[in-house]
């Protein structure tokens, strides 16, 4: 199940050296050739929504990176033909039913079909996270992503950005600390949902592996367009330094 010349995981700035490793699980909503000829069934308007990528995130992520001069994993797929931020157990790693839209070519998806996707896809992605995070031992895993600023029939949410973070607070905690600091912002803590899933990729290459790492959501509609990207990459990255510096002193 490949195809030629497809590529599942895109590196930027892959001979890097930093000890930052930025991540995008959802950079893209792609839909490889050999997934239901390419189309999950939906129509343009749902593919463009955030049910089938992390608007702006990729464009962030890349922004970042290279203001950290660090590398960037991002992957190539959409989340909806599998969710690289899942564990391989999880009930949502193909969803067939997001935020009001039935996703058609997910409904009569199988085991087979599931274990399919995750050897063409998933795995790809998390071995590049997974190699590019073991040629340092100081590695640290920063994960941009993006959120909706309002779910089908439910309240707006107010965040520009949140942190999220599970058991390993070490960067999280500084780093909301200097954001709640700016005067522009509205920051989550743990928001717009908490940031652990047994599995995801935090879990697998930051808290196993006992990485210090973050979880970044902006709110999408704030990086729509190549400039903000831009900007809140070259923003981010100021912050993130001075965040891991405060949690070396603190945690020396």
């Amino acid at each position: 199940m490949t195809d030629a010349g497809f590529q599942p995981v895109y590196i930027h700035g892959e001979d890097r050296s930093s000890r930052w490793l930025i991540t995008c699980d959802h950079a893209t909503n792609t839909v490889p050739p050999c997934v239901n000829g390419g189309d999950l069934g939906l129509p343009a308007a749902d593919m463009a929504r955030h049910i089938a990528y992390d608007i702006g995130a990729a464009g962030v992520t890349c922004a970042l990176a290279d203001t950290l001069g660090a590398p960037a994993v991002l992957s190539n797929f959409s989340r909806m033909v599998i969710d690289p931020n899942r564990g391989l157990h999880d009930p949502t790693l193909l969803m067939k039913l997001y935020d009001g839209s039935v996703i058609p070519a997910n409904r009569h998806a199988d085991a087979d079909e599931k274990a399919r996707r995750a050897d063409a896809f998933y795995a790809p992605y998390h071995d590049a996270i997974a190699q590019l995070a073991a040629r340092q031992d100081d590695t640290v895993i920063v994960a941009v992503h993006s959120f909706t600023r309002q779910l089908r029939a439910r309240p707006p949410r107010p965040w520009h950005i949140g942190i999220l973070y599970a058991s390993d607070r070490r960067l999280s905690d500084p780093l909301m600390d200097i954001l709640r600091a700016e005067d522009d912002l509205c920051v989550g803590d743990n928001e717009p949902y908490v940031g652990h899933l047994p599995g995801d990729s935090i879990d697998q290459h930051g808290l196993k592996m006992g990485r210090p790492n973050t979880l970044i959501e902006l709110r999408n509609d704030l990086i729509e367009d190549p400039d903000a990207q831009h900007a809140w990459g070259a923003r981010l990255a100021p912050l993130l330094e001075r965040a891991l510096q405060q949690m070396e002193t603190t945690h020396a």
